[in-house]
C-alpha cells in the first residue's frame, strides 16, 4: 500500500510539474502576443532585466566572499538563463567551454593552442549558423554563442601572451595577458557571467578576475557606489525600449519587400529606408544599455578615475549614445556602436595582422571576419562590404576638404554649418539604412530586390565617389599641399 501511495504521489508531483510548465508557457505566449513580440524575444528581455536582482544579490551577499562562491554563482545563474531561453541546447556553450579549458591545459601557452581555439570555436559557431539558419531573424542558441566565441578566442590569446616576456608585449597586451593558469570554474564563471552572457558586452578574463577579487570599486573595501550610474543607463535603455516598442509595428523591414513600397515614388522609398535604418538599431541600443547597467551595478563597469577624481563606469559601455544620435559621419556611428566588440576585433584581429604591412588589407580582413562572425547569410557580407567602401570614401572626402584651401574655406562658413550638417546627416542615415537593409534581410533574393527598387543607389554613389575623388583632388589641392603630404 505504501509503495502504491508513493507511486501515486510521484505521479501527482510529475503531473503538477507538467501543468506548471504548461501554464508558464501559456502565460509567456499570451504576454508575448499581447505585446506584439515573439516568445523568444520576451524571454530574452526578461533574462536581460533579471540581471538587476542578480546583481543586487551579488553586491549584498557575495561581493567580498570567497572566489569559488562567486564563480559558482555566475556559472549557475548563467546556465539557468541559458536553460530558460534555449532549453537543453545550453549544452553547446557548455561543451565549448569545457573543450576550451582542455585546449589551454593540454596545449599550454602556444601558438598551436591559439590557432586551434580560433578554428575550432569559429567552426563550431559557423556550423551552428548553418544547421539553424532560416530566412528570418531568430533568437536561438547561436545568438549568445557568438558572444561566447569571441570571449574564448580572446581568452586563448591572452593566455598565450601571458607566457611571453613582458617587455616584448605592448602596453595593451600587458594589460590583458593572463599570468596565472585559470581553473575550469574560473573559465565557466567568466563565460556565463549573467550580465553579459546573452548579448555582451565583451570583457577580458583579467577584468573579470578583478571583479571577483573585489578590486572593481570606487571605495576600496566597500561595495561600489554604482547604483546611480547603473540606473542612468537603465533609464536610457528603457527610453529606447519604449521608442522601439511604439515604432516597431509601423516601421518594419518586411514593408521594404512589399509591392506597395516598390510602387511608391523614388524619394519616398529613400526616405522610408532612411527612417527605418535609424530606428532598426534601437533594439540593439536597448539591450546594450540595459546590460551595461547590470555590469555597472556589479562593479564590472568600473574603469578607474578621471583626473578630477570622479569614478568612471564605462568599462562595459557598448554605446556612446550622444555621439550615436548626433554624429553626421559613418565613422562616428561605428565609434559609438557596439564599442566593445569593435575593440575586441581591433585588439585580437586587426592589430595581430600587422605583419601584412597593409592597413587597408588588415581592415578589410577584419570586416570579413566580422561578417562571418555574424552569420553565413550573404546580407552580412554585403553590409560590411558597404561599411568598408563608405569608410574609405569618407576618409578621402575629409582629406580632400582639409587639404583644399577652397573647400576648407567653404566648409568653415558659419552660416552654412546647419545646411552642411543636414546634408551630411541625410547622406549618413540614408546609406546607413541602405547597408542595414542587407544586414536585416539576410538572403540575396530579398536584399537584391530592395536594392534594385532604388537602383542600387548606395553602390552607385560610393563607387562613383571612390573613382572620382582622386581626380577632384588633383584639381582642388595645390601642389605644395601634396608635397607636404609626401614628406
Amino acid at each position: 500500500m505504501a509503495s502504491e501511495a508513493e507511486g501515486d504521489l510521484g505521479t501527482v508531483a510529475e503531473l503538477t510539474k507538467v501543468l506548471r510548465w504548461g501554464f508558464e508557457e501559456l502565460s509567456l505566449n499570451k504576454l508575448a502576443a499581447s505585446l506584439g513580440a515573439s516568445e523568444q524575444a520576451l524571454r530574452l528581455i526578461i533574462s536581460i532585466f533579471l540581471g538587476y536582482p542578480l546583481a543586487l544579490f551579488y553586491r549584498h551577499y557575495l561581493f567580498y566572499k570567497d572566489s569559488y562562491l562567486i564563480h559558482l554563482f555566475h556559472t549557475f545563474t548563467g546556465l539557468s538563463i541559458a536553460y530558460f531561453n534555449f532549453g537543453n541546447q545550453l549544452y553547446h556553450s557548455l561543451l565549448c567551454i569545457v573543450l576550451q579549458f582542455l585546449i589551454l591545459r593540454l596545449m599550454g601557452r602556444t601558438i598551436t593552442a591559439v590557432l586551434t581555439t580560433f578554428f575550432f570555436q569559429m567552426a563550431y559557431l559557423l556550423a551552428g549558423y548553418y544547421y539553424t539558419a532560416t530566412g528570418n531573424y531568430d533568437i536561438k542558441w547561436t545568438m549568445p554563442h557568438c558572444v561566447l566565441t569571441l570571449k574564448l578566442i580572446g581568452l586563448a590569446v591572452d593566455y598565450f601572451d601571458g607566457g611571453k616576456d613582458q617587455n616584448s608585449l605592448s602596453s595593451e597586451q600587458q594589460k590583458y595577458a593572463i599570468r596565472g593558469v585559470p581553473s575550469l570554474l574560473e573559465v565557466a564563471g567568466f563565460a556565463y557571467f549573467y550580465g553579459a552572457f546573452l548579448v555582451g558586452p565583451q570583457f577580458s578574463m583579467n577584468h573579470y578576475m578583478k571583479l571577483v577579487q573585489g578590486q572593481l570599486t570606487d571605495v576600496p573595501g566597500k561595495i561600489p557606489n554604482s547604483v546611480i550610474p547603473a540606473l542612468k543607463r537603465l533609464s536610457l535603455g528603457l527610453i529606447y525600449l519604449v521608442g522601439y516598442t511604439l515604432l516597431s509595428p509601423h516601421i518594419t523591414e518586411d514593408y521594404l519587400l512589399t509591392e506597395d513600397y516598390e510602387n511608391h515614388l523614388f524619394w519616398f522609398r529613400c526616405l522610408y529606408m532612411l527612417l527605418w535604418g535609424k530606428f532598426v538599431l534601437y533594439k540593439y541600443v536597448t539591450c546594450w544599455l540595459v546590460t551595461e547597467g547590470v555590469c555597472i551595478l556589479t562593479g564590472l563597469g568600473f574603469n578607474d578615475f578621471e583626473t578630477s577624481g570622479k569614478a568612471k563606469w564605462d568599462a562595459c559601455a557598448n554605446m556612446k549614445v550622444w555621439l550615436f544620435e548626433t554624429t553626421p559621419r559613418f565613422t562616428g556611428t561605428i565609434a559609438s556602436f557596439n564599442i566593445n566588440t569593435n575593440a575586441w576585433v581591433a585588439r585580437y584581429f586587426f592589430k595581430r595582422l600587422k605583419f601584412l604591412g597593409n592597413k587597408v588589407l588588415s581592415q578589410g580582413l577584419s570586416l570579413l571576419f566580422l561578417a562571418l562572425w555574424h552569420g553565413l547569410h550573404s546580407g552580412y557580407l554585403v553590409c560590411f562590404q558597404m561599411e568598408f567602401l563608405i569608410v574609405i570614401v569618407e576618409r578621402q572626402a575629409a582629406s580632400l576638404i582639409r587639404d583644399s584651401p577652397t573647400l576648407s574655406n567653404l566648409a568653415s562658413i558659419t552660416a552654412l554649418q546647419p545646411v552642411y550638417y543636414l546634408v551630411q546627416q541625410t547622406i549618413h542615415w540614408l546609406f546607413m539604412g541602405y547597408s542595414m537593409t542587407a544586414f536585416c534581410l539576410f538572403t540575396w533574393d530579398k536584399w537584391f530586390k530592395v536594392y534594385k527598387s532604388i537602383h542600387f543607389l548606395g553602390h552607385v554613389f560610393f563607387l562613383s565617389l571612390l573613382f572620382i575623388l582622386p581626380y577632384i583632388r588633383k584639381v582642388m589641392v595645390p601642389r605644395k599641399e601634396k608635397l607636404k603630404k609626401m614628406e
